[in-house]
């Protein structure tokens, strides 16, 4: 058994081919992440590795969707994207397959 908060973890990110991680795995990447209203991420996509998003509360803004509690998204590699947290929002993230350092800026 093993017991570990997220806060002990990377940017949420807790199982995935990096340490620290609860589940060392190259198949796929899990994250938890809370944003404040305002919060935003710059345009970036993935180079190889499909990312879904998954809002479990709040709303958010991915690219030109409003996103809220319940709602799924799925980005296929080389998709751009930026983020926006439109209120306190939490998402889990989602990437497959684990692939360290596969972000990158929509701009370079």
């Amino acid at each position: 058994m093993i017991l570990a908060r997220v806060e002990d973890f990377k940017d949420g990110w807790f199982i995935g081919n990096f340490s620290p991680s609860i589940l060392q795995t190259g198949d796929f990447e899990v994250c938890l992440k809370s944003f404040r209203s305002g919060d935003k991420e710059p345009s970036h996509y993935q180079k190889s590795s499909t990312e879904v998003t998954v809002v479990v509360s709040g709303s958010c803004r991915m690219g030109s969707l409003h996103l809220s509690a319940g709602d799924i998204l799925v980005l296929d590699a080389g998709e751009i994207s930026d983020f926006e947290a439109i209120d306190d929002c939490v998402v889990v993230g989602i990437k497959s397959p684990s692939v360290p350092d596969d972000k990158a800026l929509a701009d370079g």
